[in-house]
């Protein structure tokens, strides 16, 4: 299961029911009659003013003009919508055609292995999206006979990726001298020159999903693709007192000690950790990519820049949410057309250009020289294999573990305490599979 999804913005809608899931929110129709009587029946959740929103809207807007007889409805939901409702509406004859749903084993692979969704291994391939998308962009696209990701089939298609990757304030490396670090040693030193200048350099959040993310991060630092593999796919045993989540807290801790953060950080959300670094007040922030489109908004006066986080060849990330094709969708050739043209160079470099990172296209096929940025930085993880998921996703509930236990550290817990309350969960639902 996967708690990633409350840590990006969304827009703010109504509250999800069923009864409101069945009503289409606003609809839009093709320019003649429908086609031998077909609709396309399409739902997602994006903001329509976000790098996605209007990647859908010119997919559908093409979709119109490719299927001139074809009727189009939309329905625009809620995240929280889909996301509480789609087992029930799914099983019904109010099914969509095509929709956008949350990846991970708990969404897309529990909904596969109860039947609710097309198997779209074939189609992947003879359409050409299966070789369009990495090997660790597509695992949470794949899944096997259990619901498990990483499996033979394709459930789903992202179109998008996300990650984790370094901001830095460009201004105040320059005004304190300070290097841009290009491995986990001249990141430190990086630190220790700020701190030693007065300035806290990192900005965190306790009470959210950033300060975990460290403890991953950390982790990756010591890891290899085997370890990855067993702590997300159980392909292992996973020793949480061996070198790479022993390495992470003691880091961490020491970190703390030395100011790197600060502990009244702990009860901070994620749009506090964002403020410390619009306002200037820290240098250097790690996050997802999902801030990048904020941050270009609201920083008017300093440079800054996005860069790969350079202290791990791997980092925290996956391919995007994805579009699937229910069982009981009437119209699984429209809903195919329909992925075909999001997965097109147009719709891909559309991304791209609004600040959102494209599986589809090439970093140099993109004009914005910002959004280049984020796009090199993903295209170098996904060209080395580097994308290593999120730290809950492998037990359902799981992120209030990581928030608690990482508080927990930064409040003056023992590392040893803290490995020790990240174990027990994953243990107990490790018993629980076989």
């Amino acid at each position: 299961m996967s708690d990633h999804r409350i840590r990006r913005p969304r827009t703010a809608l109504l509250a999800a029911t069923a009864l409101a899931l069945l009503a289409p929110l606003t609809a839009c129709g093709g320019s003649g009659g429908a086609e031998d009587g077909k609709t396309l029946r399409l739902w997602h959740y994006e903001d329509k003013d976000g790098a996605l929103g209007k990647a859908w809207a010119a997919a559908i807007a093409e979709f119109k003009k490719t299927h001139p007889g074809v009727k189009v409805v939309f329905e625009q939901k809620t995240f929280e919508q889909i996301q509480q409702n789609a087992g029930m509406i799914l099983n019904s004859d109010k099914a969509p055609d095509v929709l956008e749903y949350n990846k991970g084993n708990a969404t897309t692979g529990l909904l596969a292995k109860q039947g609710l969704l097309t198997d779209l291994t074939a189609v992947a391939e003879q359409r050409g999206w299966s070789g369009k998308i990495s090997e660790s962009a597509s695992v949470t696209a794949r899944y096997d006979a259990k619901g498990q990701m990483g499996g033979e089939k394709w459930y789903g298609i992202p179109n998008y990726g996300e990650f984790v990757l370094a901001y830095y304030n460009d201004d105040l490396f320059k005004e304190y001298g300070v290097d841009k670090p290009t491995n986990l040693a001249s990141f430190e030193a990086a630190l220790a020159k700020f701190k030693k200048a007065g300035i806290t350099p990192l900005a965190n959040a306790g009470n959210d999903h950033p300060a975990s993310h460290w403890l991953y991060l950390l982790a990756l630092a010591k890891a290899d693709q085997k370890w990855v593999d067993d702590y997300q796919l159980y392909e292992g045993k996973v020793d949480f007192n061996g070198p790479e989540w022993t390495f992470a807290v003691d880091t961490y801790k020491k970190w703390l000690a030395k100011g790197y953060f600060e502990q009244k950080d702990v009860g901070l959300k994620g749009t506090d950790m964002t403020e410390q670094f619009v306002s200037q007040k820290r240098p250097i922030m790690v996050g997802g990519n999902w801030w990048f489109g904020g941050l270009t908004t609201d920083i008017k006066d300093f440079a800054w820049s996005a860069a790969p986080y350079p202290g791990s060849a791997k980092t925290l990330g996956s391919g995007g949410n994805q579009w699937v094709v229910p069982t009981r969708a009437k119209n699984k050739k429209l809903a195919e057309d329909f992925i075909d043209i999001t997965m097109s160079p147009k719709i891909q470099r559309l991304i791209g250009e609004e600040g959102n990172v494209p599986l589809a296209a090439k970093p140099e096929e993109i004009k914005n020289p910002r959004s280049r940025q984020l796009i090199d930085a993903f295209a170098r993880y996904q060209g080395s294999n580097g994308l290593a998921f999120y730290p809950d996703w492998p037990v359902p509930g799981y992120y209030d573990t990581f928030v608690s236990a990482t508080q927990n550290l930064m409040n003056g817990a023992k590392p040893k305490a803290v490995l020790t309350e990240l174990e027990a969960p994953y243990t107990k639902f490790l018993a629980t599979r076989r």
